[in-house]
């Protein structure tokens, strides 16, 4: 493991494997950089491959600050900036799903110069009011959960507590033939069980990034602000947060994207289907050019 340059006071880690192309690989809640511990070896067989733990999480660095100015999109994605810029990457193909596919989409709307393509799953723009939805708001009540001071009384520096918590996530969200392994539990719980460790992974939810308040503040861009960036959509059949007919809008916010559909596969794209994950990122590298 490495650690980059401070960004905004906040230093990354992060881990790096292979040569060519370079690919940037962000993980989700509940997780870390090793979402994609069977994805790193596929694809850095075809490339340069880079995984950090977002701010907050895992071995990166988890300071008391503003939420909304130093745990949002578009702060995660100064960092992603900043370590893209120091190890020299160009412009990577940048893959990430959950609150990673959020962070890159920023990355590649504010800086477009440093990226080369996207392959992202869900969360996308489009929901809108669709996310108020009695069933979107049965499965989206721990976004409103994590802004209690309870919630991180009852859970933060409690291992056992946050191994109940983070399982019910994985179980539920997963597609029906995925089953969280026992040893990878276990070391979610060692990464989200220290005092303040679990209460820095939900400033996301703090900063109003959540898919909640991110939904309903999002309007369409004018055509010409769309996304440009090249962008390949894997989405899951199963996902009980993100259903697939509200993939009907992504033309209104990317310029160039393609949708794939994964059948029997849930949230959590790289852990159940990483042989998928991996071809459509060696894919976009190769599309993109050295």
């Amino acid at each position: 493991m490495y650690q980059g340059e401070p960004v905004d006071g906040f230093r990354l880690a992060f881990e790096r494997a292979g040569r060519g192309p370079a690919v940037l690989l962000l993980h989700g809640w509940p997780g870390d950089r090793t979402d994609y511990r069977d994805v790193v070896p596929l694809v850095s067989a075809a490339a340069d491959v880079v995984v950090p733990d977002l701010r907050g999480f895992g071995g990166s660095d988890k300071h008391l600050a503003d939420p909304a100015t130093q745990y949002s999109a578009a702060a995660q994605a100064r960092s992603i900036a900043g370590l893209i810029t120091e190890l020299g990457l160009g412009r990577p193909v940048i893959a990430g799903y959950d609150i990673g596919s959020r962070i890159a989409q920023a990355v590649a709307r504010d800086r477009p110069d440093l990226v080369s393509a996207l392959v992202i799953a869900p969360p996308l723009p489009g929901i809108g009011e669709r996310i108020l939805a009695p069933q979107a708001q049965r499965e989206f009540w721990y976004q409103s959960f994590h802004q209690l001071a309870l919630c991180t009384e009852l859970i933060d520096g409690r291992p056992d507590a946050v191994g109940a918590y983070l399982r019910h996530f994985w179980s539920h969200w997963s597609g029906p033939d995925f089953e969280l392994a026992d040893d990878h539990l276990r070391h979610l719980v060692s990464v989200y069980g220290p005092p303040g460790a679990f209460a820095a992974s939900i400033t996301w939810y703090r900063a109003g990034a959540g898919s909640v308040a991110t939904s309903l503040a999002e309007r369409a861009p004018r055509p010409e602000d769309r996304i440009a960036v090249p962008a390949t959509v894997l989405w899951p059949e199963h996902d009980p947060l993100f259903p697939r007919d509200w993939s009907d809008r992504i033309g209104e916010f990317f310029a160039e994207a393609r949708l794939v559909h994964l059948d029997g596969v849930g949230h959590f794209t790289p852990r159940e289907a990483p042989g998928d994950f991996a071809a459509a990122v060696i894919a976009a590298a190769a599309r993109s050019g050295p």
